[in-house]
């Protein structure tokens, strides 16, 4: 058995490689209009990720497949085949213009762990692989989850219709262009089965500065919201002049403000009752055809993502929102076409695995503190469909989404520790 502190040393050691695979993604991957990186959703950019991951996959002799979803799966032989895997990873894609380090570091960190094993000459009693998920990232096409889902066979209806954002053009265009197998993603063929997984580990940097404002390096997640989304919410009114009487208005632009302030009213009352949540309203926006200096606007668009920890909490906020918009509805006179409804289920952490990984982390001497996820991750997918799961997350400052992502290599190298003693443990 290896030693924690054998183990510390052979991350430690893959730290001007880990720093070089960052770098080579980023300049490989740059986003065409802002700073930031954009790995386009089975788009250009996340087929760039997958090159560059294959190649390092290869370099250290893993066994690779792909899925018929286009999932890649790397994997270290185990003593046993046939027994249930242990399995790590995250995903490559990202959304535009936005950081480097979302998604990509739970991938190197599986490998960085794997790599771990072999240096410390470990073969495993089961195979161990790392996954790099497809087009986590639902901003491309309103979708949560598509490549894990994929995988689990579990992908809902009608998503292969779902248009992406930029092109216009549908997930399954662009899945077949990416060499994905179209009609098993839509025959809901399964390349993974709950029975076939033991534990599933995704190390992911933090979305809210939590672990700054503690001083620590490495959280211990305690769970995945589950959400409600309305992508394209519509809200119509009536076009008239700007000089028309407050009491003859049906102002869609003063409904979307009450119904943005009235959601915040439901998430402070959340808060003081105890109850964590969040929702976003990712556009909000008139028709640019129309919409003038000298106009009421008639008609505008907006999106909802609404989550939270609890399923009933989750039931009974999307039952206030509803009642929310019928109160707006009848003081504005407008109407709210809500329009398609995309969801995803509460997903706790499992006791044991978190268990596991915090008796990792004492047993690396490295700090932790337990974590709720603010966002929602493919780890999700793993859990309801009865894999035991838990995440890890690494310190970074200025959240993601954004170019400004800014996680520390010695950060991420602590999170691989306790990734890599956890695997060293359940491995042998």
């Amino acid at each position: 058995m290896a030693l924690p502190a054998d183990i510390r040393r052979a991350v430690l050691a893959q730290e001007r490689d880990v720093s070089g695979l960052f770098d080579e993604l980023r300049a490989g991957s740059p986003d065409p209009s802002g700073p930031g990186v954009c790995r386009d959703t089975f788009g250009v950019g996340e087929q760039f990720g997958y090159r560059v991951i294959e190649g390092v996959a290869s370099g250290m002799g893993l066994e690779q497949r792909y899925d018929h979803a286009g999932n890649l799966f790397m994997t270290r032989p185990g003593a046993d085949r046939n027994a249930p895997r242990l399995m790590m990873g995250s995903h490559l894609d990202s959304v535009a213009n936005g950081g480097n380090f979302d998604g990509a570091a739970g991938v190197i960190a599986g490998l960085v762990a794997m790599r771990s094993l072999q240096t410390l000459g470990i073969r495993p009693k089961v195979d161990v692989t790392t996954m790099a998920i497809r087009a986590e990232e639902s901003v491309w096409f309103a979708v949560s989850y598509i490549g894990s889902r994929s995988a689990f066979g579990v992908l809902p209806d009608g998503a292969l219709e779902a248009r992406r954002v930029d092109t216009g053009r549908t997930l399954a265009e662009h899945m077949a262009e990416c060499g994905a197998d179209v009609d098993s993603v839509r025959r809901g063929v399964a390349s993974l089965q709950a029975k076939d997984i033991r534990a599933w580990v995704e190390v992911h940097i933090e979305q809210a500065p939590q672990l700054i404002e503690a001083g620590k390096s490495v959280a211990i997640g305690t769970g995945v919201p589950g959400n409600f989304r309305y992508p394209e919410i519509r809200i119509e009114g009536e076009w008239a002049h700007v000089g028309l009487p407050r009491r003859f208005r049906h102002d869609v632009v003063l409904a979307g403000s009450d119904f943005a302030l009235g959601l915040d009213e439901i998430w402070k009352s959340a808060e003081a009752n105890g109850l964590p949540m969040a929702f976003t309203i990712g556009r909000f926006h008139t028709d640019a055809r129309e919409h003038a200096l000298t106009k009421v606007a008639g008609e505008m668009s907006l999106s909802l993502d609404v989550r939270a920890y609890d399923a009933r909490h989750l039931e009974r906020l999307e039952a206030d929102v509803l009642a929310l918009v019928k109160d707006i509805e009848a003081r504005r006179g407008v109407t709210f076409h809500l329009g398609r409804r995309t969801s995803a289920d509460v997903a706790p952490s499992n006791p044991q695995l978190y268990g596991a990984l915090t008796w990792a982390a004492g047993a690396a001497g490295i700090d932790t503190m337990p974590l709720a996820s603010p966002a929602s991750h493919d780890t999700a997918t793993f859990t309801v469909a009865g894999v035991p799961s838990c995440m890890l997350f690494v310190r970074n400052a200025n959240g993601s989404h954004n170019p400004h992502e800014a996680m520390e290599i010695s950060d991420f190298l602590d999170t691989a520790t306790v990734l890599a003693t956890w695997l060293v443990e359940a491995a042998t």
